[in-house]
Order: C-alpha cells, then sequence, then structure tokens
C-alpha cells in the first residue's frame, strides 16, 4: 500500500476546498506539509488527481473517480478509530493481584470502578507475586498488585499501603493461653507457611531470620485458606496478614498471636511496566485503590 491515510485525508481535503491553503487549515497543518503530502501521493503512483490553476486545484478525470471510493475508505476508518477510542472508555483492565490481595481487596474496590466503568470488563488474576510480576513484565496483565518489593530495570513499583503479618493458633493449642511467644515457642512450634518466595513467606524469613534454621517448618502451602484449615485441626501455628485473618479472630475460630520483638509489618506495591502506554481505566483504578475510604477499610 503506497498511501497513508495523512495522504488520503489530504486528498479530500483539497477536493473539497480545491486549494491547498484552505485544506491545510481545516486539517491543522502547514501549507507546505499539505502540498508535500498530495505531491508524494501522486509521485507514488505516477499519476496526477488535480489540475493545477494557480492556487486553485481541480479534480481531474482520475480523481474525480477515486474520490468516492477515498471518501469511503476514510469514514471507515475514521469510525474505525472512534470504535477503538470508545473501547478504551469503556474501562476494560486486566488486573494480576497476589492471592491475599486478590482474594481479600480487590473485591473492595470494583464497586467504585464499576461505578464510574458499568461496561467494563475486570479481568482478574491471582498468583504469588513472583508470578505476577512475570505477567507485568510480559504485558499480560495491564497492573500488578503485590505483597512485597521486587526489584526489576523494566519495572516500576508504586508504593501503597501498609499490612501486618499476624501469628495464630487454633483456640485448642498450648500457645492460646500465651498470648505472647517467645524464641524458646517460636523453635518448639510446628509451622505452617506460605510457599518460598511467596510475599507473606518472604517478610516471615525477614522477621525470623536469626532463628530461621532452627525453625520447624511442617507444611508450606500456597492458598491462604489451607493454612487456616490446617492450622484450625491443631497440625500446628500460622502467619498470614491480618486481611485473611479478622473474620476468623472475631468468630473465635483461630486465636492471634504476639511476638516479641519481631517486626512483622510489610507494604503492598502496585507494579507496572516502565514502558507503557497511557490508560485512562489504569489511572482510575489506581485513584480508586488510593483512595481514603479503601485504605480505611481494609486496615480496620
Amino acid at each position: 500500500m503506497n498511501f497513508t491515510l495523512r495522504q488520503l485525508g489530504i486528498f479530500l481535503a483539497v477536493a473539497r476546498h480545491e486549494n491547498v491553503s484552505r485544506a491545510a487549515q481545516d486539517l491543522n497543518l502547514s501549507q507546505s506539509a499539505a502540498s508535500a503530502a498530495l505531491q508524494t501521493l501522486e509521485q507514488n503512483y505516477g499519476m496526477s488527481l488535480f489540475e493545477r490553476h494557480g492556487n486553485k486545484l481541480n479534480l481531474n478525470a482520475v480523481g474525480r473517480s477515486l474520490r468516492k471510493e477515498a471518501e469511503t475508505l476514510y469514514a471507515h476508518c475514521q469510525q474505525f478509530d472512534q470504535i477503538l477510542k470508545q473501547h478504551g472508555d469503556l474501562g476494560h483492565l486486566k488486573v494480576g493481584a497476589s492471592f491475599t490481595i486478590g482474594n481479600y481487596l480487590v473485591v473492595r474496590y470494583l464497586a467504585d470502578y464499576l461505578a464510574h466503568y458499568p461496561k467494563a470488563d475486570v479481568d482478574l488474576t491471582t498468583a504469588n507475586t513472583p508470578e505476577i510480576v512475570n505477567k507485568v513484565l510480559n504485558y499480560e496483565v495491564d497492573i500488578g498488585m503485590i505483597e512485597r518489593e521486587v526489584h526489576h530495570r523494566d519495572l516500576e513499583l508504586i508504593p501503597w499501603m501498609e499490612d501486618e503479618l499476624i501469628v495464630f493458633c487454633s483456640p485448642d493449642h498450648p500457645f492460646a493461653s500465651k498470648g505472647t511467644l517467645g524464641n524458646r515457642d517460636i523453635r518448639s512450634a510446628r509451622w505452617i507457611l506460605r510457599e518460598p518466595n511467596s510475599g507473606a513467606r518472604h517478610t516471615f524469613d525477614h522477621a525470623m531470620a536469626d532463628l530461621l534454621p532452627e525453625i520447624d517448618i511442617y507444611r508450606e502451602f500456597q492458598h491462604n485458606e489451607a493454612i487456616k484449615s490446617a492450622v484450625e485441626t491443631g497440625l500446628g501455628i500460622g502467619c498470614l496478614s491480618r486481611l485473611v485473618l479478622q473474620s476468623d479472630f472475631r468468630s473465635g475460630n483461630l486465636v492471634p498471636l504476639k511476638l516479641s520483638r519481631r517486626d512483622m509489618t510489610r507494604r503492598f506495591y502496585f507494579a507496572l511496566p516502565r514502558k507503557r502506554h497511557n490508560k485512562a481505566a489504569l489511572d482510575y483504578w489506581l485513584e480508586v485503590c488510593r483512595a481514603p475510604k479503601a485504605t480505611a477499610s481494609a486496615n480496620s
């Protein structure tokens, strides 16, 4: 194809105005740019489309025969352009979230987002933090929501909100009446934890670094609910986000435990590819997630 959509638009504008200068004004172009584009179009096909009389240009026989087809083609291209813009305005979004965020936070933001984009399709993918980061880097999702800091030259991290891991046990566990665990308790316990490389496990390992070689990691699960079920049946004690455990603490199914001088706080992040197209829907999703109402609800 030896013509561009811009050249096609200039051809039609000159045909309509019979003058390059007025056509250029109509298209917000300089006269020289419009003249050059029209000349290139004619040279590419080795034919003239206009009869030139001073500053006035009239379509010749070839130009007249092509004008209707050009108008139809240009109209279809403009229609396609509008469809693409409207598709973007619908707010369709692909969100990748680590398990804790995807299962306990994302659903809290959907109502506000869909109130703004009622026709949007929000495609949510949940996985552990390294998997979500890979999906962001491969452009499989528009945004990642992850549970720890990850460094990569092609990744932009935006700090989001704070979270805290809580150690817990079943009401029948011997530790339930202790309240606070010391180093001896930590060493003697059987631990039910998230898998290595997950955000929760990363925070746990960092907080327990000095005792890690002595800790009995009895079972590892990828899903939070499996860990809660194992702890509830008495297999050991666990450590998960406060977000995951709030309702269980209120119902009494699980009991929170404190640790002496162990920092279990962490920060959640938005992960985005450094090279990306501007997207209004993505900006609005970030706005909804960072709204004080949403953050306060998440930390309650």
